[in-house]
């Protein structure tokens, strides 16, 4: 069976970067922008899978993106936040995003991680390509939301929610500077 994606767009040019990547892989991708009135529809009719796409700002100006981060779990969809995504889960969840100390535009770090979920048969550690300039407060997290990735300078990389369907990554799986991005995109769809 193929799955469907529904990747909402922050108005972000890696938008379509994830949304062929998907393909690559194997699924439908259907791509609304974050504030199209189409989005409420879209997600009624259940996609196999929500994905949040990067974007710029901050999350509070991301159309109905962090409202989505949540309903979508909360509807038992399978999520996944990409960069301003993350941002996106953790503002959702009740957590505050902050300007980071560095901002790593087209950098790559190497993120440690849990092994779990989108981690799962990666090595750790794994490179990963940034582009950010905003990152999760961590002392303001939820305790459902746990940190399941770190970079090489403390940031935060990745949440997964203790009891939703919901993962997030704050690094660009779909970037070419990303080492096991495609696996880690496969582990999301469940087909890696």
């Amino acid at each position: 069976m193929t799955p469907k994606v529904l990747l909402v767009d922050n108005y972000d040019s890696f938008t379509y970067n994830l949304a062929q990547a998907f393909g690559a892989l194997g699924a439908e991708v259907t791509v609304l922008r974050a504030d199209d009135p189409g989005l409420a529809a879209a997600l009624v009719a259940r996609p196999d899978r929500l994905v949040i796409s990067p974007g710029p700002g901050r999350p509070e100006s991301a159309g109905r993106s962090p409202g989505l981060v949540r309903e979508g779990p909360e509807r038992g969809i399978p999520t996944l936040g990409v960069c301003l995504g993350l941002q996106c889960a953790a503002v959702a969840f009740g957590a505050s995003v902050i300007r980071a100390p560095e901002p790593r535009h087209g950098k790559t770090s190497l993120v440690r991680h849990d092994g779990k979920g989108v981690f799962a048969g990666v090595p750790d550690p794994t490179e990963a390509t940034r582009y950010h300039s905003l990152m999760v407060d961590e002392k303001t997290l939820p305790p459902d939301l746990v940190v399941t990735a770190r970079s090489d300078d403390g940031v935060v990389m990745a949440l997964r929610h203790r009891s939703l369907p919901l993962e997030a990554v704050q690094f660009h799986p779909e970037s070419v500077m990303t080492a096991d991005g495609m696996r880690m995109l496969g582990n999301f769809l469940g087909r890696a």
